[in-house]
């Protein structure tokens, strides 16, 4: 996906530009192309942001640890403010405070929007925390046979075994 020039978007039919997308992201793990549509428009002092995409991606279940397929769907709308400042910024300093009215998207109103890194973020924000493949996984099951759990050991640890065993 190419970068949208923003003042280019204000020439735009409805200020407005839709992406079709059918294609893995780069940093992006996927089964299968990443599909949906991005629609930007232009709004004066922000963009309207707003997607629809699903892909397939594989987790791991944090219980089991069996790999599973998880199918991955975002619905998103975001406003992206247009701020001059932003291209003034001082560079990144380590430690700065920021106000609560600070935390929002802000973009040179002369610059470009990457659609592709923006639905990357989304997709990323999307991928499940709590990884199950099942809501009834059992997670992993111990060995309930102790001739299993010894025929199980590792053998550098045979002469530790041997040593336990003469004891009283």
């Amino acid at each position: 996906m190419d970068a949208i020039y923003i003042p280019q978007l204000m020439k735009a039919p409805e200020r407005t530009e839709e992406i079709q997308v059918k294609e893995f992201l780069p940093g992006l793990e996927t089964l299968t192309p990443v599909r949906g549509r991005i629609q930007v428009q232009h709004c004066g002092n922000y963009l309207q942001v707003s997607g629809q995409a699903e892909t397939i991606i594989t987790c791991n279940c944090n219980r089991c640890l069996q790999n599973y397929n998880h199918r991955l769907v975002v619905d998103i709308s975001e406003i992206i403010w247009l701020d001059e400042a932003v291209d003034q910024e001082q560079a990144f300093v380590s430690e700065r405070e920021i106000a609560v009215e600070d935390l929002v998207e802000t973009l040179s109103p002369y610059g470009y929007f990457d659609p592709g890194e923006w639905l990357y973020e989304q997709m990323c924000l999307a991928i499940p925390q709590r990884q199950l493949c099942d809501q009834n996984c059992p997670g992993i099951q111990p060995l309930s046979d102790s001739s299993n759990f010894e025929q199980g050991l590792d053998r550098r640890w045979s002469c530790l075994e041997a040593l336990r065993k003469q004891l009283p």
